[in-house]
């Protein structure tokens, strides 16, 4: 069943990176942990989108404190970037913070903003509520 939803995965972030919008894209819900199923279509949808865009949410830093939990992006809320498979990482089911921001790239990134103007909206708006995780700025 794990080769099955790996095959699944990598199916889904192919046909994603040929589109032009990354947020039109999200993982099928059969790739989603079993914690998840009760949580809000909005957690759920942040979590779809952070499989299959990876990449991007890891442009971006979180300001919820969880640097104080070695997170380095808004991709580690969900996922632990440093995993060779697919880890999920519960924290963002409970922070909202976390979501809204994702929430926010994937609405700025179907409006055509670039990774630099998205990254400077995050900053601006989020950084008032506490410590950021230590992300590189995009150059992109």
């Amino acid at each position: 069943m794990a080769n099955f939803k790996w095959l699944l995965l990598s199916v889904v972030i192919a046909l994603a990176a040929c589109s032009g919008s990354p947020s039109s894209h999200l993982a099928s819900k059969t790739l989603l942990p079993d914690f998840l199923d009760n949580a809000a279509p909005r957690i759920q949808e942040a979590y779809q989108f952070a499989i299959v865009n990876q990449h991007e949410l890891a442009k971006y830093p979180c300001y919820c404190g969880c640097v104080y939990m070695d997170h380095t992006s808004n991709l580690a809320c969900y996922i632990d970037p440093t995993s060779e498979t697919l880890k999920f990482d519960q924290h963002a089911v409970g922070c909202g913070i976390c979501v809204d921001i994702t929430h926010d790239v994937m609405n700025m990134l179907d409006e055509g903003k670039t990774s630099p103007q998205i990254r400077a909206y995050i900053d601006e708006h989020y950084s008032k509520f506490g410590p950021g995780t230590n992300t590189p700025l995009p150059t992109e």
